[in-house]
């Protein structure tokens, strides 16, 4: 008899001492408060009663059924035992006359997990989950093979197994989608089925079938879910390669109403070789879907889940730390000691020069975009570290702060130490670039959350600056706007650049068109993103800086204008000719000046409005500094009504 799905209920019976023979009456029973506060129980009364004194007292033999709930047999037992042990009968002497059994469902819980199996074509797979049956690494049985199609090899397969497996061809003639799922369904039940698993089944399922068997079903896919979701054999593998990924494999995934949307339970991966078609993946992948049947079904059969079991390994993670703390302690600066393993990171303001009433503190959020897919497909990880603290810390030096500390949050699909190590060393590097402690960081992993291989970054910057010198102040007509160089394309406007990559036929192992120097485009592309800090200070610890732009998303057009009062404009007079990257994308995307403008940095990262009396000293700091080219981009003026706050008066070479 089935109740409810998915809940396992377990009965624990207190009986008096002696029963079923002569048995004690009128112990006080304690504990029972205590018992029905347990999550999950319930304590039901069979032979109690209460006296005068309102004391609960034993009136019978089998005097209370406690009954526990969990999601299986065992997790109820343990909740109803749990529950027993709070409880005593005793007499006037403090003496305890209970007694109850502790072999409840031991039977059960020993018994094999009774597998169904619905397949439409060949069902390889299960030829490994047979294998590991009739080896015992199995703790299972299947017990029923039913197909939608008369002559479906994986019906041969069941009839091999014995006269004991309900092998059975289940015809849809004449029948909805409902009321053939309902048919199924009773074949299976039928058998005993507690547990399905889909081999190559080529229907859509009823939303009552997925109800009737939720979290309890499996399906095997031929790719990485979520990619790929709702395509079907070979068209999958041709569109893995299509997309030039470097890895795919096959999906175990529970099965709901929403087709391919189902909580994932494993993934095998395999490595896409150049070399591949879309039948040589398919080889690849169908090779392990066998083993990852095996492993599933084991899951189930398992009476215990630990948290690696759910994808997450406190091991790697551990490891991780150990791994990465001479990194952070690189990092060390006045006010922290970047020591890592507490639950949160500490910094002293005094100690690094700031008194706490005339600071303001400044914090700052970012990450790296989709950058980060370029350094996924190319497996090159320490730069994205780099780039993930340059667009903080770029941010806190344009309010005239100093960064402080640093915080980063890594989180992924499958924790894999030595690439998130790698990532964390180029956070660690960007922060001594920075001059900025880094103090602490979480790392996540969540396996339902992203598939293998992929992760993302966001970073967290918080600096410091004296009250009177928050920037922009003092913006007016007449100031000089300098620019910095950037490094490249920094960490924006990725989305179009992958786009013009694969427009242009090129991979990211392709040799680099717009620089022969840079190796290859994935290479040049994952250049880091600059860092402005150690140029900047110098001016702002001598007051010459009335404002700084950081070019970001939304280039020069988007970006300067937020460091502008309302009443003056950029007049853009000496914009550098675009770097050869630049250039390229302006050739294969077709954009005009104006798109450019607004979509990349185009070779000026940082731009620094100054005082006009102050620009040869300006310049001679940053050289000192090591930028030793600087360009005169122009000067503030007067701005008429609603005009735009940049107006080029060059055009992009």
């Amino acid at each position: 008899v089935r109740f409810k799905e998915n809940v396992s209920a377990a009965t624990v019976v207190c009986a008096a001492k002696g029963y079923p023979e002569s048995y004690p009456k009128g112990m006080a029973i304690q504990g029972l408060d205590q018992a029905g506060s347990v999550d999950n129980v319930k304590v039901y009364h069979a032979g109690t009663k209460l006296d005068d004194e309102n004391v609960t007292r034993c009136s019978g033999g089998r005097v209370l059924a406690v009954t526990g709930m969990g999601s299986n047999l065992t997790e109820a037992l343990a909740a109803s035992y749990k529950a027993v042990k709070q409880i005593t009968f005793e007499d006037s002497n403090g003496d305890s006359l209970m007694h109850y059994r502790t072999d409840i469902a031991k039977g059960a819980i020993r018994k094999k997990l009774r597998i169904g199996v619905m397949g439409s074509t060949r069902g390889t797979a299960l030829l490994s989950v047979m294998e590991a049956i009739a080896a015992g690494s199995l703790h299972a049985e299947i017990v029923a093979v039913v197909s939608n199609r008369s002559k479906a090899l994986i019906l041969e397969k069941g009839k091999s197994l014995g006269v004991t497996v309900t092998t059975q061809f289940v015809s849809s003639k004449g029948l909805t989608r409902d009321q053939y799922d309902a048919e199924c369904t009773s074949v299976l039940v039928g058998a005993g089925v507690e547990y399905m698993l889909l081999v190559g089944y080529m229907r859509i399922l009823s939303k009552q079938f997925c109800d009737h068997w939720a979290g309890r079903c499996i399906n095997v896919h031929p790719s990485l879910l979520p990619k790929h979701a709702g395509g079907m054999d070979l068209e999958v593998h041709q569109a893995v390669i299509d997309a030039k990924e470097t890895e795919s494999g096959c999906t175990i995934h529970e099965v709901t109403e929403e087709v391919d949307g189902g909580p994932i339970v494993i993934q095998k991966v395999v490595k896409v070789d150049d070399s591949d078609t879309a039948e040589s993946l398919k080889s690849k992948v169908q090779a392990l879907e066998g083993v990852a049947f095996i492993e599933a079904i084991q899951k189930k059969c398992k009476t215990t889940v630990s948290y690696a079991d759910a994808g997450v390994s406190i091991d790697a993670g551990n490891s991780l730390v150990e791994m990465i703390k001479p990194a952070c302690k690189a990092t060390r600066r006045p006010g922290c000691d970047a020591d890592l393993g507490g639950f949160g990171g500490l910094f002293d303001l005094a100690a690094a020069g700031y008194k706490s009433e005339d600071t303001i503190i400044i914090g700052a959020t970012d990450g790296v975009g989709t950058k980060l897919r370029v350094a996924h497909m190319t497996k090159k990880h320490e730069s994205v570290g780099i780039d993930l603290v340059a667009m903080c810390v770029n941010d806190l030096i344009v309010a005239g702060g100093e960064p402080l500390f640093f915080l980063d949050y890594f989180a992924t699909g499958k924790l894999d130490v030595n690439e998130a190590a790698a990532v964390v060393r180029g956070i660690a590097e960007g922060c001594s670039q920075a001059g900025c402690g880094l103090i602490g960081g979480e790392t996540a992993e969540m396996p339902s959350m992203y598939a293998p291989g992929d992760y993302d970054l966001a970073g967290f910057s918080v600096g410091a600056v004296h009250k009177d010198k928050v920037l922009p102040q003092n913006v007016s007509a007449g100031d000089v706007l300098l620019g910095l160089p950037s490094s490249g394309v920094h960490s924006n406007g990725f989305s179009l650049v992958r786009k013009l990559v694969e427009k242009a036929n090129l991979d990211y192992e392709s040799a680099c068109p717009w620089d022969k120097n840079a190796g290859t485009v994935g290479d040049s592309l994952l250049t880091p993103t600059k860092i402005y800090v150690k140029c900047c200070l110098p001016l702002l610890k001598k007051d010459m800086l009335t404002g700084l732009s950081h070019i970001t998303g939304g280039g020069l057009l988007e970006n300067l204008p937020r460091s502008l009062p309302s009443n003056v404009k950029a007049e853009i007079t000496g914009h550098p000719p675009l770097p050869a990257v630049f250039s390229w994308m302006k050739q294969i995307s077709g954009l005009d000046d104006y798109e450019m403008l607004r979509t990349f940095n185009n070779g000026v990262g940082m731009v620094l409005i100054v005082k006009s009396d102050v620009v040869d000293e300006a310049k001679t700091l940053l050289r000192e500094a090591g930028e030793d080219v600087v360009y005169d981009l122009g000067v503030l003026t007067e701005r008429q009504g609603d005009e735009e706050q940049v107006e080029m008066k060059c055009s992009l070479a």
